[in-house]
């Protein structure tokens, strides 16, 4: 009896497959609370590619990316650079090799009902940064690797964007399911940005 009991717990395991973010490197857990996989910070340029590199349309268009395949890859290759709480990534334009782009972000941390704030900024090498508030969620996902075995990815999904402008200067604080924004300069169109305040509530779609 106690045989077939511990045959039968043995294929339930095999079955139901690893337990999600069990002791498996960049977990679900760490995502949320110190934006880093695996101890690595998350590239910074996955927010270009979701969106701040493209200035000429108004919305994403790339909206979800596994960090735990980007964080590492040879897609996300350039220099990771710290500075206090911004991480940053530069690499040569690839529409003009004399200009270099560089994507930054701060993280700010998870509201009540577990959406991400981060803070980024984006320079296509000129004189402009153009800084954004992201609202993101994270969440596990099975899929298949490249050898058809079970997977477990890191979903990052961006589910709403609102453009701070260019060379914003402030703070971002979370309260609760709220995330207030306090602007204290910037240079938008060469005329200087009064101070202000407003505050976005982190809802879910």
């Amino acid at each position: 009896m106690r045989l077939q009991f511990t045959l039968l717990l043995a294929c339930f395991v095999t079955l139901a497959g690893p337990i999600a973010g069990a002791g498996s490197p960049g977990t679900i857990d760490e995502l949320r609370q110190r934006f880093t996989v695996g101890g690595e910070s998350v590239p910074p340029n996955v927010f270009r590619d979701m969106g701040d590199g493209d200035l000429a349309d108004s919305g994403s268009i790339i909206v979800t990316i596994d960090v735990r395949a980007a964080t590492g890859s040879n897609l996300y290759a350039d220099p990771i650079k710290r500075n206090g709480a911004w991480v940053a990534q530069r690499r040569a334009s690839p529409g003009d090799k004399g200009l270099t782009e560089e994507e930054a972000y701060r993280y700010i941390g998870m509201t009540a009902n577990k959406l991400l704030v981060v803070i980024t900024s984006y320079s296509g090498g000129g004189s402009g940064v153009f800084y954004s508030l992201h609202l993101l969620t994270a969440e596990p996902a099975r899929a298949f690797d490249g050898e058809g075995k079970p997977y477990e990815r890191l979903n990052l999904t961006t589910i709403r964007s609102v453009a701070l402008g260019d060379r914003w200067n402030g703070d971002v604080r979370i309260d609760g399911n709220a995330v207030v924004v306090t602007t204290t300069g910037g240079i938008p169109a060469g005329q200087a940005r009064k101070p202000s305040t407003m505050t976005i509530e982190a809802e879910r779609p």
